[in-house]
């Protein structure tokens, strides 16, 4: 049972509790209804603001639609204002482009194509909207007139900055070092950029705006010009200057490169000089004799003129690929391209038939010479056609995309250069042949024939042109094995060729050779001939070229030059006979001789002293050009003839056939052999 005292306290803590929790509740009500009391406010806030606003929009979204019509107006208003700014300013235009039309655009390319481009626009305007407007006619004749003067423009810039390519720059173009691994290309600026881009922009509008294509006929026929004048003045400075300083050459090069060695010269032909130098090179040698040897006299300032016109040609030709090919480059920047090759074409006709006259012009001047049977000319033709075979392949991409007629002139001229070249070859080789016995054209001294040198030197420049003339004689054959076996085929032919000259120059002296009376010297002539054809294939190597077709044909020359110095030697018989034991009187020592073996041996002594004497005097003006061949035939003779009249003397020593002996012994045999010594000697 819980105690009073407690029970009494527990209650007054409930009771305290429980007038605490009425008063939060008092508090609560109090609270809610004051936020309802809020709520109720706040409602009617708000349906008052909604009903003002809905009295604001009522109010408002007419004025908002009348200010949208009203922005509309504004809006077409001042489009319709610049509509008509713009259309007025094409009124304009003629008048406001005026100034700047009439001054042109030099100087000022820019601002005239923008001007340009203004009255463009202007014609467009007035076609599509106003066709019949007198404005119409106006800018169309200002546009006319613009593009006339962007059409002149475009004339006076080429025409002012095309200026012909310098020899020298020419000249360090087409060189070849052969020192450098490297080659440097020199570039051909034929417009400064600056004018380029200008011309290039000009082009550009006259194709795209102006619809006109006149002037790729001005650049072809202005460019035309100064390609043909480039190659012409590389020709007049030729001209002017390779007669006294050789082959041109560009002194930029070695300006250019300090640190490297000085560049080579390109090998010039000289076809007609280095035959005289082959000439003078024999001469040297002892191949032509002092008085004796070729009759050729070489003509120095002919020649030299000659070789200055074929040096020029083949420079020329290298000019013009060098050249054309820069043009193209150039070109190809400011023609459209479906134009370029017609371009193109137009543009290089003048130079290249130049060039190609000028090379008919050779082969008729080649044609004219053969007429005359003067077959050292068709020579110039060799350097000038192998220049043109190996610059083929380069004149072919050059010229690609032309028209065939342009593509074929080169062949053309090709072809008719091996045509002469062939019957040149032929005709000289019967011309050998059949040169004419005369006897006033023969040595009188028994040396080298005229026409033998001049066989030989002409076979000489084939050795450095000997591809050229294999393919000059291949062209003329149809057999099928001439495009099968090219290179060793045309060596065959050309040595096939040279065998049948040198064996028709053979046949020749050998009927040459029965001109003269004395057999002897019938046969020193033919032994200098067989010699120094023997030796000039030697020293030249046209030995090699021969003994591809003829394999013994150097031992078959030894064997001719033995044959004709053993047939001189039987000269020497009539001479030596009167030495021998023949018709000599058989007598015991101090036997007193008779009267007829006496004269036996006087007529002996008179005989060998007669003979000796005559042929001494006879021979000491005949030539052997060659000293090693002359002083062994010397030798040889002395020794027979001074072995036999020692023998002679020896045996006639202890005869007493006459009381003056002194008459008939007239030579000591020392002496015998100087007289012998002093044979084919013309300056004794």
């Amino acid at each position: 049972m819980i105690p009073t005292e407690d029970a009494s306290a527990r209650k007054r803590e409930i009771e305290e509790k429980l007038k605490q929790e009425q008063e939060t509740l008092s508090f609560i009500r109090e609270n809610l209804e004051k936020s309802d009391q809020l709520t109720k406010n706040m409602v009617s806030i708000l349906s008052s603001f909604e009903s003002r606003l809905m009295q604001l929009e009522n109010s408002i979204i007419p004025v908002h639609k009348q200010t949208e019509n009203l922005q509309r107006l504004q809006e077409n208003v001042d489009k319709t204002l610049s509509c008509m700014d713009h259309v007025i300013s094409y009124y304009h235009v003629a008048k406001d482009t005026d100034r700047i039309i009439r001054e042109g655009p030099t100087g000022r390319l820019d601002e005239y194509l923008a001007c340009i481009a203004k009255i463009q626009k202007a014609v467009e305007y007035f076609q599509d909207n106003n066709p019949d407007s007198p404005e119409l006619n106006t800018v169309k004749a200002r546009f006319e007139k613009g593009k006339e003067l962007l059409e002149a423009e475009f004339r006076s810039l080429l025409t002012r900055y095309s200026k012909p390519v310098p020899p020298i720059l020419i000249l360090d173009a087409i060189s070849v070092d052969e020192e450098l691994e490297v080659q440097e290309d020199v570039v051909l600026e034929h417009l400064p950029e600056a004018v380029l881009q200008d011309i290039i922009c000009i082009a550009g509008w006259l194709v795209e705006y102006g619809r006109n294509q006149d002037f790729m006929t001005v650049y072809f026929q202005i460019r035309s010009n100064q390609l043909d004048r480039s190659i012409k003045g590389l020709k007049d400075h030729f001209r002017k200057n390779s007669a006294s300083s050789g082959i041109l050459y560009s002194p930029a090069v070695q300006t250019k490169r300090k640190d490297t060695p000085t560049k080579k010269a390109p090998k010039r032909p000289g076809t007609i000089r280095k035959a005289q130098n082959l000439l003078k090179q024999y001469s040297q040698h002892g191949l032509d004799g002092k008085k004796g040897g070729s009759n050729l006299t070489p003509l120095e300032g002919k020649d030299d003129v000659l070789d200055i016109e074929i040096d020029s040609y083949i420079h020329c030709i290298s000019a013009f690929v060098k050249l054309a090919q820069s043009e193209y480059a150039l070109l190809a920047e400011i023609i459209p391209e479906h134009h370029q090759k017609k371009t193109f074409d137009s543009l290089i006709q003048e130079a290249l038939d130049n060039l190609m006259l000028e090379g008919d012009n050779i082969v008729s001047a080649a044609r004219r010479a053969i007429m005359r049977h003067d077959y050292s000319a068709v020579l110039t033709i060799f350097p000038i056609l192998r220049h043109l075979k190996m610059n083929k392949s380069d004149f072919d991409a050059t010229l690609q995309g032309t028209a065939a007629s342009t593509k074929n002139k080169l062949p053309t001229l090709i072809t008719s250069m091996e045509t002469i070249g062939a019957k040149a070859l032929e005709e000289f080789a019967d011309s050998i042949k059949n040169d004419p016995d005369k006897e006033y054209n023969m040595p009188k001294d028994g040396t080298v024939h005229e026409l033998t040198s001049n066989a030989i030197l002409f076979l000489q420049q084939l050795l450095d042109f000997h591809e050229t003339a294999g393919a000059m004689l291949a062209s003329q054959e149809t057999s099928s094995s001439a495009s099968s076996y090219t290179s060793e085929f045309n060596k065959r032919l050309l040595s096939t060729y040279i065998c049948k000259v040198l064996g028709n120059l053979q046949l020749n002296l050998l009927s040459k050779s029965k001109v003269y009376e004395d057999a002897a010297l019938s046969a020193i002539f033919l032994h200098n001939n067989y010699n120094y054809i023997l030796k000039s294939l030697e020293k030249s190597e046209l030995i090699q070229l021969v003994t591809v077709t003829q394999k013994k044909a150097e031992s078959s020359y030894r064997e001719l030059i033995e044959q004709q110095i053993h047939m001189y030697k039987n000269s020497w018989l009539k001479v030596t006979e009167h030495l021998t034991d023949r018709n000599m009187p058989v007598f015991q020592p101090g036997t007193k001789l008779k009267d007829k073996e006496r004269q036996v041996i006087k007529d002996k002594f008179k005989g060998f002293n007669d003979g000796l004497e005559e042929l001494c005097k006879i021979q000491k003006g005949w030539a052997i050009p060659d000293k090693e061949q002359r002083d062994f035939i010397r030798q040889s003779q002395k020794k027979v003839v001074s072995e036999a009249y020692r023998s002679f003397l020896q045996r006639c020593a202890n005869i007493s056939f006459t009381k003056n002996p002194e008459k008939y012994h007239k030579y000591r045999p020392e002496e015998v052999e100087e007289m012998i010594e002093r044979l084919f000697d013309t300056s004794a």
